[in-house]
């Protein structure tokens, strides 16, 4: 059995008990279908069914191409078995294997945004199970098949292709070629091999190991120095027994008869069979370097502690999730449709899979953000023998494997649709996996085409170096690493951070020129306030954030981040030494709470503990100014724990009072308090108040107090599901932004992308 997904067992064992619950438990399986318009009232039915929905079956019978527009069938596949091959398990039938399709669909779904419906058709017969599926075409955009036994798999599989006009993949086959692949390419690289000249054996020839030879072939390997063995032994040509018309054709001209004679001197072995299949002998007999992919499932041909014990100079892969280098279907299925779906391809070739073959390899070279490390327990993995695949959970599969599938699908000529800005493509991709990307890609647009100089304060700090680099990747601007170059260096290098990058500039606080102007400008503001000269120059020559806010200040730079190596009220200190609150603004703090496709501002959640009327009505001024920075029109709710005067209390009077302020003040922005949470964020509660002044569900909420807005920013963060950015510091002079000490790179790289986006404010 081929690795992928489904039968790579974890470390984390489960009982069968515990399997049967996770099932059962709630409602019973793993999908369920919501609307996605609103059925709420009676137009809302006119709409979604009768008299509405005649005119969009019109337009798709004058125009097919329109079902895209108009249905769901753009972002649908379906998962298609007959059972007869469910896991390691055979053939157990149709209906044994929805759990399993249902698994797919949900891993579709986890990983790609795409939608899936599992269908189990219960028949064996080749025939009548082709019958069945060419017709659902119009359904779905593409059809993943799954768990068919060979050598009908391969039968089906030609066959629908032949005849319908949308994406035909069975993964067993392709998903774990692809993955294969992508690791083959790097390890090839990492030992010095030519791919023209390699010399491989594949144990194996089932669905999955066909499909690898034949990738591997399509990219260039010489079909001559490919040996291919299944159970009787080496498959030749003039070879009679167990043959058939998918080995014969990799059948090869060769005086070796066994896999033990394949091995000997053997640059890379595949292994799609059995455990055990793989002796101490034939690893030992095999080249120098060898590159040993063992992908029977759940135990692979041989350990890589046994691997490890004949010789050092090995590369291993496997199926197994508790061994560096998983081949995991997961890392292709959903993102090769995901590709092949957004330019309504009519096929899956092989331009395509190589295309996502190569991305996966590049993938493995770049350098690991945060959210894998969490993957590997908190060890970042770096490009070598250990690392020669990316992992499941990685946040860039999104926005690297779908881009260079359409884009071959386009250069190919199987594309329907084309998409004209890959790049663009590629960011909207994130954005529909990632709220936070979905939030600020207008931002970052914004970004590149103004780039900004974002000083990256503590920058020996390996955390801020990686933010750094992506931060010069995406293309932002440049960014000014502040330390000591020789102890950056080396910590970099142990890191495997690449700081001769185009864009990256290191700033050494001591052999600055301009020490001495950021020592006399923030001596002049802190002269009067007990500080001497002597003191103004320790903070710059001995505190990163005095000088990269000096250097904000005086115009050396455009804006800083800052905050993981000390707490936000110090980070903020720091700060106000070096530069003042911006004319006739207040300085706070504002989180955006991204939950369930909403997005709300909430302040002061940084700086104020129990603002006075005033100050509210400040906040609410502030919050409502980077509302409309961000793209929204400001609809701001002033909370409390009364609404609109009941219950009375002390503190809602201040609430009251603000208001009062603001009406005074004759803003232009929606406002209106005070209120609860509920009325201000559920429509239908607030139409028991006509009287507000909301034009709809607020956008902007502002806190009565400091506590009541960490206590539901966190709440909402725990509980709720959503998440919270920041808080952003709004207000002063210069662009400045303060991270948490737990800071994710992820997370200081779309800090200084608002650094950078609010200097040009």
């Amino acid at each position: 059995m081929p690795a992928n997904d489904k039968s790579s067992r974890s470390t984390t064992s489960v009982t069968d008990q515990e399997a049967l619950d996770f099932h059962s438990q709630g409602r019973p399986g793993k999908l369920e279908i919501s609307p996605t318009k609103p059925m709420a009232t009676q137009r809302d039915l006119s709409l979604a069914y009768s008299p509405g929905v005649a005119v969009p079956v019109k337009a798709i019978a004058a125009n097919p191409a329109t079902a895209y527009d108009y249905t769901t069938r753009g972002n649908m596949v379906a998962v298609i078995s007959n059972g007869t091959a469910i896991l390691g398990l055979g053939n157990l039938g149709a209906l044994a294997s929805k759990p399993v399709m249902e698994g797919k669909s949900v891993l579709f779904k986890r990983f790609a945004d795409v939608d899936s419906i599992d269908l189990e058709v219960d028949t064996e017969d080749a025939d009548e199970f082709i019958n069945c599926v060419r017709f659902l075409g119009p359904s779905f955009g593409g059809i993943n098949l799954e768990d068919i036994k060979a050598p009908e798999c391969f039968i089906i599989e030609q066959k629908l292709r032949e005849i319908m006009d949308i994406p035909v993949f069975h993964d067993d086959q392709h998903g774990t070629a692809i993955i294969a692949t992508a690791g083959l390419i790097n390890a090839l690289q990492l030992t010095g091999r030519d791919l023209k000249t390699t010399r491989l054996v594949c144990n194996g020839a089932g669905a999955a190991a066909i499909a690898c030879v034949e990738l591997i072939k399509s990219m260039g390997f010489a079909p001559e120095n490919i040996i291919m063995c299944d159970t009787k032994g080496v498959i030749y040509q003039g070879r009679t027994e167990g043959m058939n018309q998918w080995k014969s054709a990799h059948a090869v001209k060769t005086d070796r008869r066994t896999l033990e004679d394949a091995m000997d001197g053997a640059d890379v072995v595949l292994g799609l069979s059995q455990k055990g299949a793989f002796s101490e002998a034939m690893i030992r007999s095999m080249a120098a370097k060898p590159i040993i992919f063992a992908m029977a499932n759940p135990d692979p041909e041989i350990t890589p502690e046994e691997v490890s014990a004949i010789r050092d100079d090995a590369i291993m892969a496997t199926g197994r999730s508790d061994y560096p280098n998983q081949v995991n279907n997961v890392l292709c299925f959903p993102y090769m449709f995901r590709g092949a779906l957004d330019v309504h391809a009519s096929t899956i070739n092989e331009a395509m899979k190589i295309a996502a073959a190569e991305a996966l390899a590049n993938l493995a070279k770049e350098d690991v953000p945060d959210d894998v490390a969490a993957a590997y327990q908190g060890n970042r993995p770096r490009f070598g023998p250990q690392y020669i695949i990316p992992v499941p959970f990685d946040p860039r599969l999104i926005s690297s494997i779908p881009v260079a599938v359409a884009k071959a699908a386009m250069e190919s000529g199987v594309a329907r649709k084309a998409i004209p800005d890959l790049a663009a493509y590629g960011r909207q991709l994130s954005a529909r996996r990632d709220p936070i990307a979905s939030t600020l890609q207008r931002i970052y647009e914004r970004v590149r085409r103004q780039p900004k100089r974002i000083v990256f304060a503590e920058g020996e700090e390996v955390q801020m170096m990686r933010s750094a680099l992506a931060y010069v990747n995406q293309e932002l601007g440049t960014a000014l690493l502040l330390g000591r170059e020789e102890q950056m260096r080396e910590m970099a290098d142990r890191a495997g951070i690449d700081l001769d990058r185009p864009g990256i500039q290191i700033v050494n606080a001591r052999i600055s020129k301009r020490t001495g102007a950021y020592t006399d400008y923030l001596y002049a503001r802190l002269q009067r306030k007990g500080y001497l000269f002597r003191d103004a120059q320790r903070l710059i020559n001995n505190d990163r954030n005095h000088f990269a806010a000096c250097m904000v200040a005086l115009g050396d730079a455009d804006g800083m981040v800052t905050g993981i190596t000390r707490n936000y009220s110090t980070a903020l200190e720091d700060v106000r030494r070096c530069i003042d609150p911006k004319p006739g603004h207040r300085v706070i703090g504002v989180s955006l709470a991204l939950c369930r496709g909403r997005t709300v501002l909430v302040a002061d959640t940084a700086v104020h503990d129990m603002p006075s009327a005033e100050e509210l009505a400040d906040i609410a001024e502030e919050a409502a100014g980077l509302a409309r920075r961000l793209g929204y029109f400001p609809r701001v709710a002033m909370l409390a724990y009364s609404t609109f005067g009941h219950p009375s209390g002390e503190r809602s009077e201040r609430v009251r009072e603000a208001v009062n302020i603001l009406d005074r003040r004759r803003v232009d922005f929606e406002y209106d308090g005070e209120m609860g949470a509920d009325v201000a964020l559920n429509a239908r509660v607030m139409e028991q108040y006509p009287f507000c002044r909301l034009s709809g569900t607020a956008n902007v909420l502002v806190m009565p107090a400091f506590h009541s807005a960490s206590i539901s920013t966190k709440m909402l963060q725990e509980l709720g599901g959503s998440t919270v950015i920041g808080p952003l510091l709004v207000g002063l002079d210069k662009s400045v932004q303060i991270v948490s000490m737990a800071a994710k790179d992820s997370d200081i790289v779309n800090m200084a992308a608002l650094a950078a986006h609010n200097a040009g404010s």
